[in-house]
Parts: structure tokens; sequence; C-alpha cells
């Protein structure tokens, strides 16, 4: 009788590594966390990798053979052919060889792939995707990632450098983004974009209610959705927003055509207040209409477990 496969799945954050062991329907046996080590060029981060992989075998009651493989997702630009993280500018990481040194300590198969790429698969086999062959996901947080899946596999682009969709420009010539450029989505739909805006229209306008409760200095992505049912201006910012990510939207929407779209991080938990404008306006603005190709846009479901789940999917 084959002994059943049970799967590692590491989730790099800038803090902490985030980590489960599940089995082949992704249910978790085991969590666990590390901290993501001394910024030393990568040494300490491997060491806190396989301590904790050791520890999650050893928590989820099964032998280290029972396991088929590690998954990691790590942000940067990954070299996955070659399980190198080529850049990670927050974790100090340039051309590391993390897949070599975890697969020498923990005597495992080891595959990586982009942080956001993780979180996709994560979502597209268990999460708010699983019943769909295409599908991409868009997390609106610090900045804007993606990543997308076509036939039901993982899409990378040439040496898993593609997918860069918070890097799309929807405004020439507007904000400056840290990649260099102007203009780009994460500088407009972004959650850091959304507190950036509430902050200059409650400076812009002194009479808004948002200054009952909040400063310029102390709004979240929140506020402007507190407010937008009793404030104009936190409903001009609100409006805005949704105008901005509908059109990076939309533009994904063209280039890939999936079946969903699945958008994640702490601004979507407005749920439908966000997601019901925006989708109407995808629908209106997309090419040909949606009456041959339909498209599905949800709040992505599986939150802080995307990223851990979609890396133990890199091994099954």
């Amino acid at each position: 009788m084959e002994m059943k496969k049970y799967f590692i799945g590491i989730d790099i954050g800038g803090m902490s590594v985030k980590g489960v062991a599940v089995d082949k329907d992704g249910k978790i046996l085991c969590e666990g966390t590390a901290p993501t080590g001394d910024k030393d060029g990568g040494n300490s981060l491997a060491e806190n990798v396989c301590e904790l992989i050791q520890r999650l075998i050893s928590d989820s009651g099964h032998a280290a053979t029972e396991f088929a493989g590690v998954g990691v997702g790590c942000p940067g630009v990954i070299d996955s052919k070659n399980g190198v993280v080529v850049f990670a500018g927050n974790l100090s990481l340039k051309n590391f060889p993390l897949v070599e040194r975890v697969q020498k300590s923990v005597k495992l198969p080891v595959k990586i792939t982009n942080d956001a790429n993780a979180a996709a698969l994560g979502e597209a086999k268990f999460g708010a995707g699983k019943r769909y062959d295409n599908a991409v996901l868009i997390t609106l947080g610090t900045g804007v990632g993606g990543g997308v899946i076509i036939d039901g596999k993982l899409f990378e682009g040439y040496k898993s450098a593609g997918t860069e969709l918070g890097h799309i420009v929807i405004q020439e010539g507007g904000n400056p983004c840290t990649c260099g450029r102007k203009g780009c989505f994460e500088t407009y739909a972004s959650a850091t974009a959304l507190i950036n805006s509430t902050a200059r229209a409650m400076r812009e306008n002194k009479d808004s209610a948002m200054w009952n409760t909040y400063t310029p200095e102390t709004v979240t992505g929140k506020t402007a959705f507190e407010y937008m049912d009793c404030d104009k201006t936190a409903k001009k910012v609100v409006e805005e927003y949704v105008r901005y990510l509908a059109s990076g939207l939309t533009s994904i929407a063209n280039i890939f055509r999936p079946q969903i779209i699945m958008l994640g991080g702490g601004v979507c938990n407005q749920g439908e207040r966000l997601i019901a404008p925006v989708r109407e306006m995808v629908k209106r603005e997309i090419f040909g209409g949606t009456d041959y190709a339909d498209i599905e846009i949800v709040k992505a479901t599986l939150g802080n477990l995307a990223g851990s789940l979609g890396a133990a999917s890199l091994i099954m």
C-alpha cells in the first residue's frame, strides 16, 4: 500500500516566516512561525527556514519519509528553475541559492517561487479560485502584487521574472513608483496609495467629517470607507480609488482574460462596498463585453494562509 504523502509550505515575509504541513487536500496538520533572521546575506534565513521545516515535520506526527517535499514562497525576483533568490531588497538577498541550502539540510525536494505567485496558486487550488482553470490574484497591500494561473498552472514568464502586475502604467507621467517609473498601478491602487489619498484629501478639506476621528497622520485604509456615506470628501476618495483599481483590473483582464480575478489584502475587508462598484466598472469597460467570456471578481478567501498553502502546492 502506497504511503500517504504530506507537504510543507513556507511563506517568507519581511519580519517572519510562516509554515504549514498539509495533506493533498490542503488540510492543515500544523502551523508554525520563525523569525526571518538577520540581514546577513541569507545565512540566518536559511537556518531559520530549515529549523521551522524540521519543527513542522515533528509537530505533524508523521515521519519525514511521508513528506513529498517543501515549497517556498519568497519576496523578490526568483529564479524558480534554479532555486535562487536573484534579488530581494527587503531581505538583503542577492543571488542567494536558498533551495540548495534548504535541500541540503532537510533532505527533501524543495521548490521556490515569488510570494505573490505562491499566494495565487494557493487561492487557485484551495481558495476562491478552486473551481476555475484560469485565475488572477491581485494583492492590495503596501504595494500591488499579482499572480497568474493559466490552464491550472502557475505562469511566471521568462526566467520567472514576469507577472509584476502592480507595474503596468495606468497614468502616463503620473505618481512616481519605487520601481523607477511613473504612473504604475501600484501607486494608485495599493493600500498605501489609498492612505496617502485620504490624508491628502483631509489636508485639502478641513471641514471633512474624517477630522472628527482621524488626523492625516493616523488615517488607515478603512478611514474613507468609514465616512463615505456621510462625508463628500471621503466619498470622493473612495470613488477615485475604485476608478483606479477598476482601470488596472480591466487592463489585466484584457491581457489574460481569466475566469476569475481574486482580490486580497486588508483593503478587501470592505467586501462588496469596494468590490461591487469595481466589478460593475470592469464589466462595462472590458474589451468585447462579458456576454461571451464573463469574468468573476471576488474577495480572496485564504487570507494569510494563501502563501504557505500555495507554496505547498508547488510540490503537489
